[in-house]
């Protein structure tokens, strides 16, 4: 049985293409992307960043103001523990260290200090056991933030 092949420029008519065996007219069809195709990506890509930009911008204020929260939660949970144990408040941020309620005073995230608002007692309150000799002195019932900058919420971070 014979075969016959007709040779036009440089591919043989009525060949089989080997396995594996890429046809260069289907190649270079294949080539690469049209303008259409990348302009497409690229607005799409622009509608991303335009979207994603404006909530990366606020994230480090966001998180300062996450701490600060969570910093005066801690002030005042430990002031209250302070008052059970003891039955006053303490007189000042250092005695909380001293008494092992807290390890150390932390900073304020918005100034970057220790430089803590404390709100005193206006009078101590009464002792709750008769038999001490010294009478109680006004001591810390509340912590704020000694920064007087605007939260994102537009309240202010000394008010909180």
């Amino acid at each position: 049985m014979r075969r016959e092949f007709k040779v036009e420029g440089s591919r043989l008519k009525g060949a089989e293409p080997r396995p594996g065996h890429i046809q260069p007219s289907t190649f270079n069809l294949q080539r690469g992307f049209t303008l259409l195709e990348l302009l497409v990506v690229m607005t799409i890509i622009g509608i991303l960043a335009a979207i994603a930009v404006p909530a990366l911008r606020d994230s480090p204020k966001r998180a300062r103001e996450a701490t600060l929260r969570a910093d005066l939660f801690t002030f005042r949970s430990v002031l209250d523990q302070y008052k059970g144990d003891k039955g006053n408040y303490p007189p000042d941020l250092e005695t909380l260290i001293r008494d092992g309620y807290i390890r150390k005073i932390p900073l304020d995230p918005m100034t970057k200090a220790a430089d803590w608002v404390v709100t005193m007692e206006e009078e101590a309150t009464p002792a709750d056991d008769l038999n001490q000799v010294e009478p109680p002195k006004p001591g810390i019932i509340d912590v704020h933030s000694a920064s007087k900058e605007k939260a994102l919420d537009g309240t202010s971070y000394s008010e909180w």
